[in-house]
């Protein structure tokens, strides 16, 4: 699956997508496992369940770096891409 088709430019508008568009303010609970991936920065990302004490996978985000600054994100929204990186499906809390 082809990476999540967005663009934010700057700071700004980076941070307002997190928190209004993929983080809500605070609706789900996420889990980030770090992991490389083409020698980049990545995150198995992972949604708490509020029923269950299981985080299930919610895709893989690959950061681009421009020194030590975050220069772009990645989203992968496909599942199946995290054994790949030696990431489980689902955590337990």
């Amino acid at each position: 699956m082809p990476p999540l088709a967005l663009a934010y430019h700057g700071r700004a508008a980076a941070a307002q997508f997190l928190s209004a568009i993929a983080f809500r303010g605070g609706t789900a609970e996420f889990r980030l496992v770090p992991t490389r991936a083409n020698t980049q920065p990545a995150f198995g990302c992972y949604q708490l369940d509020a029923r269950t004490p299981i985080a299930r996978a919610h895709g893989l985000i690959v950061l681009t770096l421009d020194g030590s600054r975050i220069s772009a994100f990645t989203r992968f929204l496909d599942n199946s891409l995290l054994p790949h990186f030696g990431l489980p499906r689902a955590l337990r809390e």
